[in-house]
């Protein structure tokens, strides 16, 4: 299994209980694991019965198994204000507040918040040689493909950018003609550093994507919940992100057989059509199903989470070095 591990799925079909249950089983194997939530309810927290915030904090009664929570606002916030310094620096005082009202407006738009997070993934996935594995129990299915399908994008836009940077440095250079000499403001200039630096970021990302990460898809035994999966699997694999599982989650128990009445009855005709979508899935996808998790009575910790991480089939091994 590779270092870096996500979870992705629609809203509300257990991200946050099968990533926890991963971590949970990985961390058991002896590997030094950190689960990372970008979940705004705190999902981890509850979990684990325990605080987490932006920072890794060891589980408690857990050996080898670290936990962390992003908050989506934070980081757009955090996000926000870096950009306005940054371009602050570079431009005169006559324009700082139009920019800060145009940066304003750009955050308020659709992928602010996974721009925000992508920059916030890459930071932890820099600085995680503290641990073999790490976890991620990543945002909604659509705003995930959004953020994984950042670092292709990005590179070639900076690189553009870059391109553009430099072609009107070197116009302002042959016509800023000083003592016969054109001024040499490319050397040093803060704006093609802090692309340099963007466009680095971008592909230390896209390659550990593409290279050391694997991706699994989880979804509830329903047909909104199957179709989206189906979009998220073909757009993960056209953006070289194959996925490498799937989880149902949510799956109700059978009756026992000589249970009768109401109750009985609607189980097993709710079971019934639960199993023609599981076996649906098996047949109608070619990503494997790593495992069948049916619903708890109660919420899904202590010795339930163990339960669960019993129940997926998913390697934990870590990948050997190539």
């Amino acid at each position: 299994m590779r270092k870096f591990v996500f979870f992705g799925g629609k809203g509300g079909v257990g991200k946050t209980t099968v990533s926890s249950a991963y971590s949970l089983k990985c961390a058991r194997s002896g590997l030094r694991t950190l689960v990372v939530s970008t979940d705004p309810a705190h999902s981890t927290s509850d979990v684990f019965d325990q605080q987490f915030d932006d920072d890794p904090r060891s589980v408690d009664g857990i050996e080898n198994l670290w936990a962390m929570e992003i908050d989506p606002e934070t980081e757009v916030e955090n996000h926000l204000m870096e950009i306005k310094r940054s371009l602050g620096d570079h431009v005169s005082a006559g324009l700082v507040n139009a920019i800060d009202r145009q940066v304003e407006m750009a955050h308020q738009t659709p992928g602010a918040h996974e721009s925000a997070l992508f920059d916030r993934f890459i930071d932890v996935m820099r600085n995680s040689d503290d641990y073999d594995r790490v976890v991620f129990d990543t945002s909604p299915t659509g705003g995930t493909l959004r953020l994984l399908s950042l670092p292709e994008f990005l590179e070639g836009w900076i690189d553009r950018l870059l391109h553009k940077r430099r072609r009107s440095i070197d116009l302002f250079e042959k016509a800023a003609i000083g003592d016969r000499e054109p001024r040499r403001v490319a050397e040093g200039d803060p704006i093609i550093a802090r692309l340099q630096e963007r466009k680095e970021s971008f592909e230390f990302a896209g390659e550990v994507l593409r290279n050391d990460a694997a991706f699994f898809l989880v979804l509830n035994p329903d047909e909104l919940s199957i179709r989206e999966t189906g979009r998220a699997v073909e757009e993960l694999t056209e953006s070289g992100l194959p996925v490498s599982g799937l989880v149902i989650n949510k799956v109700t128990p059978e009756p026992d057989e000589d249970e009768t009445g109401r109750g009985a009855t609607y189980l097993r005709d709710r079971c019934r059509t639960e199993r023609e979508r599981i076996e649906h899935i098996r047949e109608s996808f070619d990503e494997p199903v790593v495992a069948v998790i049916e619903s708890r009575v109660s919420e899904v910790k202590g010795t339930l989470l163990e339960e669960v991480a019993d129940e997926l089939n998913v390697e934990v091994e870590a990948a050997a070095a190539e």
